[in-house]
């Protein structure tokens, strides 16, 4: 599967619990399918105590979500992404602007 999504991109989340949260694509797994977005699905990790964090505890951390769940954000609006060729390179191009990404 082509993944049109690509870290750092501005996405919104578009099904599952976390429907209508906006945040920027932090890491992609391609193998997977699946992408980090800053500050949504966050889930708590107990943690033992470590040289790291002497207290140990609960822990707030960002799990991944399905690409499928995902769009593209460009001007505060969501859009499809598509591709064209400009020259010998290829693009990525919104579809609602019709404009380069």
């Amino acid at each position: 599967m082509k993944l049109k999504i690509k870290s750092g991109d501005n996405v919104r989340v578009m099904a599952g619990d976390h429907k209508g949260e906006e945040g920027k694509v932090r890491i992609i797994f391609p193998s997977k399918n699946r992408a980090i977005v800053e500050g949504v699905n966050m889930v708590s990790k107990h943690t033992k105590p470590s040289a790291q964090n002497p207290q140990g505890g609960i822990v707030k951390k960002e799990a991944s979500i399905h690409i499928s769940n995902l769009m593209l954000l460009e001007g505060g609006e969501v859009t499809k992404v598509g591709y064209r060729m400009e020259g010998d390179k290829k693009v990525r191009v919104s579809k609602k602007t019709d404009k380069t990404i």
